[in-house]
């Protein structure tokens, strides 16, 4: 098996040296044969790490498809799901502690081994929002309430949060009545909430949204789309705030050459790799979008990837592992008949490293390979991290 391993080894060195574009054709990850995956859902988020995807929550008003007759919470799914990369297998995670109740259009991050949830709505819909912030240690399995003091946000959902230098950033959001531009820090070192007061004149704010995404660098917070229940917003303008001077910026951006902008849109996804944002999916208001743009955030320029989402998706979640490869679960699928999905596919955003590649060649020669013991893996020659990875 070891000199098997070391031709898969030099056959993804070379492919990765005559490699130079990214991989962006999308794979359908289908549920292994005898194992359970989560039920078709929409307003549910997922984050990621090296090793697996969480998805945490959902809604689903069709009772057959989402499995109601086991399930307690219906219409929504008072549920935390694990999709384990090096085996395809999903598992249903049992954990301690208190899960939170606000299950749709919540915030869900990955800070370390720890899954922070803040906001979100449960039935009825914007009568039972939230607005605390609910800790998942994914090694030990338990659910903590974060004690916060200062001035919390109000209870929403729909907003966006990012974290950066241990302060965790919240915008915007909808109470169900009225949409938000409000702006909020949590400093989770101290756990105290402050509500950020930008210096700029009113008529300079973002406009009221909930459903958009955030992005990130050193210096500012990019505000991406977004809407309300009668509109979305475009893209050639985008909102960012920056960090040092405490003022909202208006960026222009650079369209494609060729097709412009991509469209306004809410209820899409976003990921980040370094200075390179990606959104795909979501909705404009007439039609659900299948597309997949990249901005930088070094030019702001516009590029569309030469892919589109298998099937056109809103309210879905997508999530970035460390490596680079992006994996979007669930979702609105269908207008007319509001059929959600529980599919999940995955699309490398990046050019492979050759560690992913052969990693990824080694399970499909050999998919038992996550069965032997750490012991053997090792005997094999395979790192701790990567032993890891397999467990």
């Amino acid at each position: 098996m070891q000199q098997q391993a070391f031709k898969l080894i030099l056959r993804c060195e070379r492919q990765r040296k005559g490699e130079d574009e990214l991989r962006v054709n999308a794979e359908h990850l289908s549920p292994s044969p005898g194992h359970y995956a989560p039920p078709a859902r929409s307003g549910h988020r997922c984050v990621a790490d090296n090793a697996n995807l969480y998805v945490f929550g959902g809604y689903n008003p069709d009772f057959d498809d989402a499995g109601g007759s086991e399930n307690e919470d219906y219409p929504l799914f008072r549920e935390l799901w694990r999709f384990h990369f090096a085996t395809a297998t999903w598992q249903q995670l049992r954990t301690e502690g208190y899960m939170p109740t606000e299950l749709a259009s919540m915030s869900a991050v990955m800070h370390g081994n720890n899954l922070l949830v803040f906001g979100g709505t449960g039935i009825p819909f914007g009568e039972n929002n939230g607005n605390d912030v609910h800790v998942c240690n994914i090694h030990y399995k338990r659910w903590n309430l974060l004690n916060c003091r200062g001035q919390k946000p109000n209870r929403i959902y729909g907003q966006a949060m990012v974290i950066i230098n241990g302060y965790l950033y919240v915008f915007g959001g909808t109470t169900g009545y009225f949409y938000s531009t409000d702006l909020h820090r949590l400093d989770l070192s101290t756990r105290i909430w402050v509500h950020l007061k930008p210096k700029n004149a009113p008529t300079d704010l973002p406009e009221e949204r909930y459903r958009h995404e955030l992005a990130h660098d050193t210096q500012r917070i990019y505000i991406l789309g977004g809407g309300t229940s009668w509109t979305s917003y475009p893209l050639d303008k985008i909102h960012a705030y920056n960090l040092e001077t405490n003022c909202w910026e208006r960026i222009v951006t650079k369209p494609h050459e060729k097709i412009g902008y991509p469209a306004a849109r809410r209820c899409h996804s976003c990921v980040q790799v370094k200075d390179e944002v990606f959104i795909c999916g979501g909705y404009n208001g007439e039609q659900i979008l299948s597309d997949l743009w990249k901005i930088s955030l070094q030019t702001y320029q516009w590029s569309r990837l030469p892919a589109l989402m298998p099937e056109p998706a809103y309210f879905h979640c997508a999530a970035i592992t460390p490596a680079g490869c992006m994996y979007v679960h669930g979702g609105v699928v269908n207008l007319s008949e509001n059929r959600r999905t529980g599919s999940l596919y995955k699309v490398w955003l990046v050019v492979p490293s050759l560690l992913e590649l052969t990693l990824e060649r080694l399970l499909k020669a050999y998919p038992r390979l996550p069965q032997l013991s750490s012991l053997q893996l090792h005997s094999l020659g395979l790192t701790h991290s990567l032993i890891q990875r397999l467990k």
